[in-house]
């Protein structure tokens, strides 16, 4: 203690220090970055390869299965993954944790080096997984003409907001583009004894520019170029090309027009495609809420200037507001937390100077833990948010229990220097050993693995600072506000108990009188114990929860060779469906190929009539219902915490037709299992394909070589890129294709082919077979499988888990083929088996922790019994709120450990010095529940007031905030009660009755003194 009373004697030292912590607390505060989810890079990494029009068993033959060998065979590649299609191969690597850094160079460099040697590839896409996102901010210019918006955001929109410092990209979709169509003429070219081929030859030699020399000796040097690049339709129309009978231009073989791009990007709003949408990104150095008040402020100058004429600019989506949101939810949770806190002392304390006391200590240890996150690069996000909102609510229980002990000791009459010291120092090791058993239990936390444990450690940490900057203060600034300030209004040196203190000191009595006694209670507790069991399969589970942020993101999967057509039917189809929904305000569907991805906006703040999940759940079955009358195929939320379908299920074997055999049959009995909605699997679609069979001899009779053969007919699919245009206006690419398209096989095989012996038709070389591909194949780690998908609707994940695992275990297979769950399955089952681990090693390093403050093996397992108990708390709260048992609510649980701990730590310490003094077992543990009661219910009373407002949060991070707060605010009200019986009849039945002797000589009260 010769510490703290350097302290008392320096009461300016720390007035100062305080004032310093204020000062870079604030400053920190400013500083701290704001976003909805600290950026962090994944150990894993993506490929994206794409190879034309190549059958997916060809792309899976000659590239996603080299490719694989490839990145298998890096040290510290643990998986890939893959999925082939129709000139596509995208795979997915995971990486050794913490490696990331090191292994991706590696990955890119062996996709490059092995595509390399693989012509057929004319596309690649690598990128690293991360929380970062290319895109935060969302408008969309829409209500007037295509050419007038689009002028506006390509000369206006784009450049004005590219020119802000905090502004890194903006992206145009669905702008007006256009290209040059060259439709050669087939037999007019034929008629000049030319091909497509010698055409485009010279297309591309007239559009071309070039340096031919110099003239040194001149003045400067001048270069000599050569311009003869296209600037117009004419120029194209007047290109020349050399025959056998002179020159002629290319407007004699072919037609020369301008005409919308037909497989750009396409995106509609509320059905309609006539908008376009644009995408904000901001640079590394600000923050979201930056960017969108310097894009906000620009657009509102462009709107002042009256550049918005004719058509309208409106915002769709800012992640900045979802920031702001969490920021202001959990600001104002912490402002009404530290007001209950406050009452709750006020209720009981009965003293406004004490109140004060506890209320300057909050702000001082949120400025330091602030100062902490500031030092650690941390930033204010929807983690680090959910910490501090929890930790706000332990923040004053070491506040509370020293002050307690010191208001004890001038109650009982001593000195204000000595009821600091003695006070302070009755506590100290069990304030400490409380914050160690409540921070001990987060060192297993990066057992987690992977991008969930980083996310878990940074809120982790935060509760971390918040408890060591609140045991700071409580060792400081607490005894030096204590010893003068700390006053009474009369002298007191006994105080008359109450009705509740007589009946619990009476009930304590009965409990610890015989060890019998002190059994049954034991076995009441835990006949309650195992009653609650039996609701555990009633709780919702999930992996982590849905962010209710008033808006929602979704994938919708179109069958392969979905025309254009079809696309704006369906488009059109699911607009009519949103806008029956109510609370559903603006939909947005963007075409990306195969799949339309959709954010759809729902009304926000006093114009809410429905919940979120209602709305979800009715958004997703309206849009299921089309499934049979178009070409939509699944529907999934991009907003999910796992990997997109909560069921997947993966079939593996190498047979094709078995695969489909056995996935077929397997699907019918998972769509027996209630609450399965949406089921698909990845070869369920199969394109016909046509395979070309060469008749060899008649080739040959011909005078032709089968290259010959293959060379018409990819010039019979004429349509490739032969240039570009560059206008005053836009950059026009240029397309060559033939003016009579070949869109059947009849036409194909009736093309006309020269032969030495005149023209023939093609069907006398070639014949046409048809076979079915599958149009997407998978592999995991090179081996092939079919993935099995499926939705959920009505039912939790943790339900629908237990019944599709008892599903697979009882289902028969032939040798070589196997069944497993995988995606958010596979992932809940591990992070069940994560959290198992990581609560049996919290529970031992607590029990480290306070086997080396007792120094006695027993005592910590009697502070411990308490934890099977504050289960029964959790289970019943979860039951009652029907909160979903998910990551959040498990760390909530390890939390939890540490906190009810705290109590039961105070009350055996207490015992043991008491024990030290002479009483008996029985004495000792009735005059401990006495002293302990009020420093018990205060600290429970102000943690369980303090994370109130996270049980009932709302807005984007209120389903994050309180699952974690209902379980920690059961689990520790009802093991507040448990301890002031539990532990004491578990420590008379493990205890020897008998009076000790005082081991060592030190000023300890009698109990006499010490009266409540």
């Amino acid at each position: 203690m010769r510490l703290l009373d350097f302290f008392l004697k320096r009461k300016i030292l720390i007035g100062l220090l305080v004032v310093l912590i204020l000062m870079i607390g604030s400053y920190a505060a400013v500083k701290l970055d704001k976003e909805l989810m600290p950026a962090i890079d994944m150990d894993g990494a993506y490929v994206e390869m794409l190879a034309g029009e190549m059958a997916s068993a060809d792309v899976e033959r000659s590239i996603t299965t080299p490719i694989e060998k490839q990145l298998l065979a890096i040290d510290g590649v643990t998986g890939v993954e893959s999925t082939t299609g129709i000139g596509r191969s995208s795979l997915q690597v995971t990486f050794d944790s913490g490696k990331g850094d090191a292994l991706y160079p590696k990955v890119e460099s062996a996709v490059n080096a092995a595509a390399a040697d693989m012509p057929a590839v004319d596309h690649i896409e690598t990128g690293r997984y991360g929380s970062n996102q290319n895109y935060e901010f969302y408008m969309d210019v829409s209500g007037g003409s295509m050419e007038e918006m689009t002028t506006f955001a390509q000369d206006v929109l784009e450049p004005r907001l590219e020119d802000l410092s905090e502004v890194r990209d903006v992206s145009l979709s669905g702008i007006e583009e256009h290209e040059a169509v060259i439709a050669f003429d087939e037999q007019k070219l034929m008629d000049h004894a030319l091909d497509a081929q010698q055409a485009v030859q010279a297309i591309q030699a007239a559009n071309s520019e070039a340096t031919l020399g110099s003239f040194s000796k001149d003045k400067d040097s001048p270069a000599l170029r050569w311009d003869t690049t296209y600037t117009d339709l004419q120029d194209i129309e007047n290109t020349e090309i050399a025959t056998n009978n002179g020159v002629i231009h290319l407007r004699d073989v072919a037609e020369i027009s301008l005409e919308p791009v037909q497989d750009g990007s396409f995106v509609w709003k509320n059905g309609s495609k006539d908008f376009i949408f644009v995408q904000v990104g901001r640079t590394d150095s600000v923050s979201q809420i930056e960017m969108a008040e310097a894009v906000r402020a620009e657009i509102k100058e462009i709107k002042d200037a009256d550049l918005v004429n004719g058509f309208e600019l409106h915002e769709m989506v800012a992640q900045a507001d979802y920031v702001q949101d969490s920021i202001d939810g959990v600001s104002n949770n912490i402002l009404i937390g530290g007001i209950i806190a406050i009452a709750v002392l006020l209720l009981f304390l009965r003293n406004i100077r004490a109140t004060a006391i506890i209320a300057l200590s909050i702000p001082t240890s949120i400025l330091l833990t602030f100062t902490a996150m500031w030092l650690f690069d941390y930033s204010f996000n929807m983690l680090t948010l959910i910490g501090l909102g929890l930790g706000i609510g332990m923040m004053v229980d070491s506040s509370i229990v020293i002050l307690e002990s010191i208001y004890r000791k001038k109650e009982a009459g001593l000195s204000n220097r000595q009821s600091v010291l003695q006070g302070t120092k009755e506590v100290a090791t069990a304030v400490f050993a409380s914050m160690l058993t409540t921070i001990v239990v987060f060192l297993p936390i990066g057992l987690l693995g992977g991008e969930v444990a980083q996310f878990m450690i940074m809120l982790s940490l935060v509760v971390v600072f918040t408890l060591t900057s609140s045991v700071i203060v409580s060792f400081t600034l607490i005894p030096a506000l204590s010893e003068k300030f700390l006053k009474f209004g009369k002298k007191q040196t006994t105080l008359k108990e109450g009705k509740m203190m007589r009946l619990y000191q009476r009930m304590l009595a009965w409990t610890v009188r015989k060890k019998r006694y002190s059994l049954s209670v034991i076995g009441l507790f835990f006949v309650l114990f195992a009653a609650s069991l039996f609701l555990v399969t009633k709780l919702p589970m999930t992996i982590m929860p849905d962010v209710f942020n008033r808006y929602s993101e979704l994938m919708v999967e179109t069958e392969t060779g979905t025309s254009p057509e079809e696309k704006e039917t369906l488009v059109q189809k699911i607009d009519n469906k949103l806008q029956e929904i109510g609370d559903v305000e603006t939909n947005y569907v963007m075409d990306n190929g195969d799949m339309l991805y959709a954010i759809i906006n729902m009304t926000k703040g006093e114009n809410i009539t429905r919940e979120q999940k209602e709305i979800n759940e009715d958004i997703m079955a309206s849009l299921r219902s089309l499934e049979d009358e178009t070409p939509l195929t699944n529907v999934q939320s991009a907003m999910t915490g796992g990997g997109g379908y909560p069921v997947q299920v993966h079939i593996s074997g190498e047979d094709f037709s078995e695969l489909n055999r056995i996935t077929k049959q397997f699907i019918t009995e998972l769509k027996e299992i209630e609450g399965i909605v949406g089921v698909t699997h990845s070869i369920e679609n199969a394109s016909p394909e046509q395979v070309v069979e060469l008749k060899k001899e008649k080739i040959e009779d011909a005078g032709l070589s089968q290259g010959q053969i293959k060379q018409y007919i990819e010039q019979a699919f004429l349509d490739i890129p032969v240039g570009e245009m560059v206008t005053e206006d836009e950059t026009i690419s240029l397309t060559a294709a033939w003016n009579d398209e070949t869109v059947s096989q009849k036409q194909f095989l009736e093309k006309k082919i020269p032969t030495a012996k005149g023209e023939q038709e093609l069907s006398e070389f070639v014949s046409l077979r048809t076979v079915e591909t599958p149009n997407e194949i998978s592999h995991t780690n090179g081996e092939r499988y079919v993935s099995v998908s499926a939705d959920i609707e009505g039912k939790d994940l943790g339900t629908i888990n237990r019944d599709v695992q008892k599903l697979i275990d009882d289902y028969e297979l032939p040798g070589g083929y196997s069944i497993s769950a995988a995606g958010d399955l596979e992932q809940q089952q591990e992070l069940i088996m994560d959290m198992a681990v990581i609560f049996l090693l919290a529970i031992f390093l607590v029990y480290l922790v306070m086997a080396v403050q007792f120094n006695h093996l027993a005592h910590p397992l009697i502070v411990m019994s308490i934890i099977p108990m504050t289960v029964v708390g959790v289970i019943v709260g979860l039951f009652l709120t029907q909160r979903e048992l998910s990551i959040m609510s498990g760390m909530g649980i390890v939390m939890l450990i540490g906190i009810v701990l705290n109590n039961a730590i105070l009350l055996i310490d207490r015992t043991n010095q008491l024990r030290k003094t002479g009483s008996n077992v029985e004495e000792a543990l009735v005059e401990a529940g006495k002293n302990r009661i009020r420093p018990i219910f205060l600290t429970t009373l102000t943690t369980a007031g303090g994370m109130l407002p996270l049980a009932f949060a709302s807005g984007a991070s209120g389903n994050y905030q309180a699952p974690m707060a209902t379980v920690i605010i059961s689990g520790l009200l009802f093991a507040t009660f448990i301890t002031l019986f539990l532990i004491p009849a578990v420590y008379r039945l493990f205890t020897r009755n008998k009076r000790k002797q005082i081991l060592e000589q030190e000023p300890v009260l009698s109990t006499e003194e010490e009266v409540i």
